[in-house]
């Protein structure tokens, strides 16, 4: 096949990429709700019961018929004749009757007939007597069954991504398991004679395997679960074989290294020989990560990104992850963006959307300032340490100029004091 006859646009490329490919939710299961952390929920969580489940205290005091402390004063308290004592967890049978009161603590259950709590502040205990020195009204420091949360209300939607809190909603419902998305599995892998997987003794000439790592991670902020091939020669039948593996054990692969042109760049030609194969895009006129290939193989797209670094991860960005992202039942997730001024000129590749890759930071105004990270040199890993997130240059565009504002999107959202 012959290789870069016409680079699309970046635009293009998404649209090819949706016209051969259009990513949708694998199914749902049931799991423990210890499990269902950084999951997608799949079905509506509706209350099968009031939260709480029962009228109780929100004070520690006495449970009393608030009409009793009707005209109290401070130097004319209401006497009123202690009944029990109602505890947290327990069932009560006391029954609070006019002119009687019951010792309650935080979270206990109202016990029948009383409609306040008072507060064992404004009261004074002698012998088997209490006297109540203000007065209260009725439902006063009671929450109510159901104030909370009330049975048959929807609590939380299909789609919502659980974190601790949602987590906590569902436990408070009496929930032991959800419904969720599947997570989509994705074959992560690399090629090069060069690469080494950490661990390894580093030999002459050789460098650890930076992507399939960083990669794998990206997957899992995009909610995919990534599984690790390892890396491969670049050889025709050694790749055929791994992409096979790759496409028998996920529902997707991204690959790294072997897209360009030279003679040892044969990832294209193995994509485009296997099975029901279709090489879909085989370069994108985007700096970096022109080469990139994209191919659907039986049905499952391959992403084949570039084997710089920072030019791998910042395709996956805007190629890979929504992908995931709609397979996982995921929203759609809006880039963070933060305006800062440029702290130089800049000028596009030729022909090219171009990607600024930068650190932020406040200049001696105050001013946040995008400062680009270099990235020239072939697996320079500092750009990825260092980068908070990028702007693009428009095809059409001269430059960008010194102090000129720029929209970054950010690689995560910022600490404070970070900028």
């Amino acid at each position: 096949m012959k290789m870069f006859r016409k680079l699309l646009t970046l635009d293009e490329a998404q649209q090819v990429i949706h016209q051969h490919f259009k990513p949708k939710v694998l199914g749902v299961e049931e799991i423990k709700l210890l499990e269902a952390h950084n999951r997608v929920l799949a079905k509506d969580a509706t209350a099968k019961i009031d939260i709480p489940p029962f009228n109780r205290a929100t004070v520690d005091g006495y449970a009393v018929k608030a009409v009793d402390t009707f005209g109290v004063e401070e130097n004319k308290p209401a006497k009123l004749k202690l009944c029990g004592i109602v505890n947290v967890g327990e069932p009560t049978r006391i029954v609070v009757t006019r002119g009687t009161t019951a010792e309650i603590v935080t979270g206990a259950p109202i016990p029948e007939g009383a409609d306040a709590v008072v507060m064992v502040e404004q009261t004074e205990r002698k012998d088997k007597c209490l006297y109540v020195y203000s007065a209260v009204a009725k439902d006063e420091n009671i929450m109510k069954a159901g104030a909370d949360i009330k049975k048959g209300e929807k609590i939380l939607e299909a789609g919502q991504l659980l974190g601790s809190r949602e987590i906590g909603v569902l436990a408070a419902m009496g929930m032991a398991k959800v419904n969720v998305y599947a997570i989509p599995h994705v074959a992560v892998l690399s090629t090069g004679a060069e690469v080494t997987e950490p661990g390894e003794k580093l030999l002459p000439g050789k460098i650890y395997d930076i992507n399939a790592y960083s990669l794998a991670a990206a997957v899992l902020e995009s909610g995919g679960k990534p599984i690790y091939l390892g890396v491969f020669p670049d050889e025709m039948s050694k790749l055929q074989k791994a992409l096979r593996q790759a496409l028998a054990s996920a529902d997707m692969a991204v690959t790294s290294g072997g897209v360009s042109v030279g003679p040892k760049d044969v990832m294209p030609r193995a994509l485009d020989s296997l099975g029901k194969s279709s090489v879909v895009v085989c370069g994108i006129a985007i700096k970096p990560g022109k080469p990139t290939t994209v191919a659907l193989i039986d049905k499952k797209p391959i992403f084949s990104l570039p084997g710089h670094p920072t030019s791998a991860l910042l395709v996956f960005h805007l190629l890979v992850r929504p992908i995931i992202e709609c397979m996982a039942g995921r929203k759609a997730r809006k880039d963070l963006r933060v305006k800062g001024f440029s702290t130089m000129r800049m000028f596009p590749a030729k022909g090219r959307r171009t990607f600024i890759t930068v650190r932020l930071k406040r200049d001696k105004l105050n001013r946040l300032v995008a400062e680009p990270v270099p990235t020239g040199l072939s697996g320079a890993i500092t750009t990825l340490a260092k980068a908070d997130g990028f702007f693009e240059i428009a095809e059409n565009q001269q430059f960008i100029n010194v102090g000129e504002e720029v929209t970054v999107r950010l690689f995560k959202r910022l600490e404070e004091g970070e900028t």
